[in-house]
């Protein structure tokens, strides 16, 4: 616990799914500060009552976070310690408390970092795709347009690159993956740590099959890994097989249109990248 006359504001993660994840450290300070400030009361009451634990809770997400700092700064200004929990992992990876960190750091407040669980590592860490460099990019937009804006601009990063996805959407985030980035190997982590998690690996359009096969493979949460782009040379080598074939199309009186409806299909991508080439090319005489 905190040793100065000020209180500290403890991060600290929670279970993503066994319970058993949770740190002896964690348990220790859960049961020890003044307040929990919690996503979910409701989610984290059931923590406690697995840790025989019963503490003071407050409400904290991305709806009153901003009115819940000077209140919390006064708690520590009185001396008490605070928790900041999500309701599962370790908060701010997707979760609320950026702003509260921010604030209370610049306030000059201690804040103490209390690790654990991470869906983010934990599906890094058994994927079998490099960790040596990856981005990751949070929730991709929730609309296809948008989405596959954010994964052209994306498609040329060579490091991997992850995000986290809902059962709703998954089905149409694989299918513009497939079509924005073709035959890159991609790896989902579903419902990890418990009872059903899963690994789920190849293409984009071959998982898309194997939900379509499976409904039971669309569920839970999921963490979606991308691998990056291939090196520059095979980069070039594809770009030169690409423009023969869009020239080979043309050649035989095909519109541009259509020959970028047949190289999306064949070579996957960005249909409109495929249309921009074909006209460079046809314009190229």
């Amino acid at each position: 616990m905190s040793d100065s006359a000020y209180g500290a504001l403890y991060v600290v993660a929670t279970p993503i799914g066994n319970l058993d994840d949770l740190s002896p450290r964690a348990a220790r300070l859960l049961g020890e500060v003044a307040v929990i400030a919690a996503e979910d009361t409701r989610h984290s009451a059931r923590l406690l009552r697995h840790l025989g634990l019963e503490r003071p809770m407050l409400s904290l997400h991305e709806h009153n976070e901003a009115a819940r700092v000077a209140q919390l700064a006064e708690r520590l200004m009185a001396g008490d310690d605070v928790a900041l929990i999500s309701d599962a992992g370790t908060p701010l990876i997707c979760d609320p408390g950026f702003v509260l960190v921010r604030e209370l750091r610049d306030a000059g407040h201690r804040i103490v970092p209390v690790p654990g669980p991470c869906a983010l590592v934990a599906g890094l860490s058994a994927a079998g795709l490099p960790t040596d460099r990856f981005t990751f990019i949070g929730f991709l937009p929730a609309k296809s347009a948008a989405r596959r804006a954010r994964l052209e601009g994306l498609a040329g990063r060579d490091e991997t690159l992850v995000c986290y996805e809902s059962p709703h959407r998954i089905r149409d985030t694989l299918a513009d993956l497939a079509a924005v980035l073709g035959e890159r190997r991609v790896v989902l982590a579903r419902e990890l740590t418990k009872t059903f998690e899963t690994f789920l690996d190849g293409s984009a359009e071959m998982l898309l099959a194997r939900m379509q096969e499976d409904p039971d493979q669309a569920r839970g949460e999921f963490v979606v890994m991308i691998g990056g782009a291939p090196p520059r040379e095979e980069t070039d080598q594809a770009l030169l097989e690409a423009d023969q074939l869009l020239a080979a199309l043309l050649a035989e009186g095909v519109g541009v249109k259509q020959a970028a409806s047949v190289a999306t299909r064949v070579l996957g991508g960005a249909k409109k990248s495929w249309y921009a080439r074909a006209q460079a090319l046809k314009d190229a005489g």
